[in-house]
């Protein structure tokens, strides 16, 4: 399959309050990768952290990653005025991504976090799946996947709580959880 597009691009959506929908999304581009497909992905509210995957990504062949964000996690409602620009940023490039139909696989990481705090408006994201081209495989990560999002998805996956080390005092782990 080198070099061949995806017949059919599916918008996927990894959400609910659970952990996993990350990892999942680089799974999937893991996978992809490995077929010879092009994979981008798209952070929100994620840059200026330190998370693990940032350190092997510029060694996998035909993948790109940009990460957008403050390095603060968005608790202020409304969001500041840089956490909007940021946003607005990431999207913008999304859209450009998509549309020019380069890249087999786009994985907008916590767009569903984006959407939910006002960030980005749903009506762009469910214009962008709505009009992606026919080969583009979609993937929208993050808590909160709006109803008209998970509508329009063709997959998606609930990642569900059940039980995580924090509650326990368990501090995030380097490798692990970051």
């Amino acid at each position: 399959m080198v070099g061949q597009r995806l017949e059919k691009g599916l918008t996927q959506v990894y959400t609910g309050n659970g952990k996993g929908k990350t990892s999942a999304a680089f799974g999937l581009a893991l996978r992809a990768i490995g077929r010879g497909l092009k994979v981008y992905v798209i952070q929100f509210i994620k840059g200026g952290f330190d998370y693990g995957e940032l350190y092997i990504v510029k060694s996998l062949p035909n993948f790109k990653m940009e990460a957008f964000g403050r390095g603060k996690f968005v608790t202020e409602v409304p969001p500041t005025e840089e956490d909007v620009k940021l946003a607005k940023e990431a999207f913008k490039l999304a859209r450009e991504v998509v549309s020019g139909g380069e890249y087999d696989v786009v994985i907008l990481d916590e767009i569903n976090v984006a959407l939910h705090l006002k960030l980005v408006g749903v009506d762009e994201v469910t214009d962008l799946i709505r009009n992606k081209p026919k080969h583009v495989e979609l993937v929208l990560t993050g808590r909160h996947a709006p109803p008209e999002v998970v509508e329009l998805a063709d997959l998606v996956t609930e990642m569900m709580e059940v039980k995580h080390p924090y509650t326990k005092g368990v501090r995030p782990r380097r490798g692990i959880e970051y």
